[in-house]
């Protein structure tokens, strides 16, 4: 039987295991990358290995999230990231150059290579053949120390495209398209493969948009060959020896095969508050839109802003519409101005914000109260945005074009325009002084890392206890993300300050949290929080199971996990529990006092699990399956501590 490329990188990375699918493996990582809204606490992980270098072939710091810099803890952060990368061999890229998956792409990606990331959308390198992973921070961390990933080992679904996009029809509404088959939940362990002859049409960056929101799907990473056209677009960005040819074989087995013909995709939105939600855009022509948000990591490419700027023309952006424009990379921004583009969108009344991830991780450009914001992000969850009662769709470039014209929600496909054909240069002007590159002439031990008032150490860890005993704390739905558990927006600034971030855990759910914990955990009982389908959902961010440690939690017993959440909270010493019968999740309430009699030595002997409710009288059975790797690090206390 032949091999799928998944398999085949897996195979040439392969440091512990077996390629069986549902089994843990080891895999060697060749590249990290991290963003600042996740890279201060990872590097305060990595500072603590006591590792002299980083052991990657390449690891580069991205400063693309806080980038606003209100008050003086982001800038702060920037300043230790910079004296950290000189320190340890690690280069930096600097506020304004990018977000770190448009660059990543442009300058660093290579087909056949591994890359792991401190953020959830990392799989977007998967554009250009790289398997391509999202993780928490420590994760990343013990990959820059030379320490193997962890994974299950996944199953393979092939997505097969055939046919060719109608006009008014891009790689956003593809990947929308994957979304409405296979949702938010229910993908964990699967690895998405693309395949077929569609891909002949679709460029690396159109590849990226569909790599990148394949996270929404909560796959581990998804994946394209690496063919001509990724040879096309190493060779525009003067980086054709990076180029190999990587496909699957003709007889390749998966564990499930998609068709999807291009040519029968209309334009789709995903309608709030989630991005499963999917709708055409027709059925819902005519909904007033107040802003526009054209960029993010997933559609910002110099194609997708050169797109809009041909179809906005001439024209000027309506009354009603603040238009709002982050280019994905200070290389496209500038090769937009060089090639005539930036002064049509200007022209056409476009605010021109910075290179960076801005108004996607609700920092800034949040819309009015009750507001309609159409973005080409990849998230839309509730209060997301930065407003609470903001809806937000997610849609193309071209969909998001046309309401910056007509100020309603309209299918562009009926605005009896000529849909534009951009040519992308065959070489871009690309100019890599805003990344810096660690200097070898300077002995580290001369390098003195600045470290303002803000930046703390990673919290302490503390052994697993020989019974959980203690409170539910919270009682959460199905589909909470790691937006509800640690907000986004204007708290990012305190990642640097466990103690301090830790006031806002699910803040926008329960805003008596934080007291209520810390008054448990005084009491020398545990919190325990109780959740539906899904739990951690969306971004890869580890201070969401941080700070519940910070705060005493020890376990969360879920109807079903997400992959990176559920792998940073075993780091972090938290129990991922998952009921065997659902039922007991009903008659569960805030405020029960729970037991996990004697849960050391179960963990140690992997036998069942009971959990006591000793408020109500019942107990009932709940699954952890964990690996001896996993068993360790959860006895101890945290991946940290086990590695001491």
């Amino acid at each position: 039987m032949g091999k799928s490329i998944t398999r085949k990188i897996i195979e040439n990375h392969l440091v512990s295991g077996s390629c069986i699918p549902g089994s843990e493996i080891g895999i060697k990582i060749n590249q990290t990358l991290t963003q600042d809204a996740t890279g201060t606490m990872a590097y305060l992980q990595f500072e603590s290995m006591n590792i002299p270098k980083v052991k990657t072939e390449l690891s580069v710091s991205y400063i693309d999230h806080n980038t606003i810099q209100i008050g003086f803890e982001n800038a702060d952060d920037h300043l230790y990231l910079r004296d950290i990368a000189e320190k340890y061999g690690i280069l930096l890229s600097r506020a304004g150059n990018g977000i770190c998956h448009q660059v990543h792409l442009e300058r660093f990606g290579i087909p056949g290579k591994t890359l792991l990331g401190s953020d959830s959308h990392t799989p977007t390198a998967g554009g250009l053949g790289m398997m391509a992973i999202g993780a928490g921070g420590l994760d990343v961390a013990i990959a820059m120390g030379g320490g193997a990933f962890y994974m299950t080992c996944p199953r393979v679904i092939r997505i097969n495209l055939t046919g060719k996009l109608s006009p008014w029809v891009s790689a956003k509404d593809v990947i929308l398209k994957v979304l409405e088959i296979f949702t938010t939940k229910g993908n964990v362990g699967c690895v998405f493969e693309y395949g077929g002859d569609g891909l002949s049409s679709l460029t690396v960056t159109e590849r990226a948009t569909i790599a990148n929101m394949g996270a929404e799907c909560g796959v581990t990473t998804s994946i394209f060959p690496s063919d001509e056209m990724t040879l096309s677009f190493l060779e525009s960005q003067h980086r054709e020896n990076d180029w190999s040819e990587l496909k699957a074989d003709i007889d390749a087995e998966y564990e499930r095969v998609i068709d999807i013909d291009l040519s029968e995709i209309v334009p789709l939105a995903a309608a709030p508050h989630s991005p499963e939600n999917i709708r055409t855009v027709r059925d819902m022509e005519g909904i007033k839109v107040d802003q526009v948000c054209l960029g993010s990591c997933t559609n910002s490419s110099y194609k997708d802003l050169a797109t809009v700027a041909r179809i906005l023309s001439g024209r000027v952006t309506h009354p009603g519409v603040s238009f709002v424009i982050a280019p994905g990379s200070r290389q496209v921004l500038e090769n937009l101005s060089r090639d005539g583009y930036l002064a049509e969108l200007l022209s056409a009344g476009a605010r021109i914000a910075e290179c960076a991830c801005g108004f996607c991780i609700g920092n800034s450009q949040s819309p009015p109260s009750g507001g309609v914001s159409l973005r080409t992000s990849n998230r839309n969850f509730s209060g997301r945005s930065g407003t609470a009662d903001a809806d937000v769709y997610l849609v193309s470039p071209e969909t998001a074009a046309a309401a910056v014209i007509t100020g309603v929600i309209t299918d562009p496909r009926d605005m009896g325009i000529e849909y534009p054909l951009v040519s992308v240069p065959d070489h871009f002007v690309v100019d890599d002084r805003m990344i810096l590159f660690p200097e070898d002439a300077r002995s580290a031990s001369s390098i003195r890392v600045r470290r303002g008032p803000n930046i703390g150490a990673p919290p302490e860890h503390f052994p697993m206890p020989e019974t959980i005993s203690g409170e539910v704390i919270i009682k959460v739905a199905d589909r909470i993300t790691t937006d509800h558990i640690m907000p986004a927006g204007s708290r990012m600034k305190y990642r640097s300050n466990i103690p301090e971030y830790a006031k806002f855990v699910f803040e926008g759910l329960d805003n008596t949290f934080h007291e209520r914990a810390l008054k448990v955990k005084g009491s020398g009982k545990h919190n325990i929080i109780i959740a539906g389908l899904s739990y951690g959902q969306g971004s890869s961010r580890e201070h969401a199971a941080i700070c519940p440690q910070y705060l005493g939690v020890r376990a969360v017993i879920a109807k079903s996990f997400e992959r990176i959440h559920a792998a940073n909270l075993i780091n972090f010493g938290i129990i991922p529990l998952t009921f065997k019968d659902n039922a007991a999740y009903d008659a569960i309430n805030r405020g029960d006092m729970i037991e996990l009699p004697d849960i050391r030595k179960i963990i140690e002997s992997g036998k069942t699990i009971i959990v006591k409710n000793t408020t109500k009288g019942f107990e009932f059975e709940a699954l952890c399956d964990l690996s001896d790797r996993q068993r360790m690090i959860l006895l101890a206390g945290g991946a940290l501590a086990a590695q001491r």
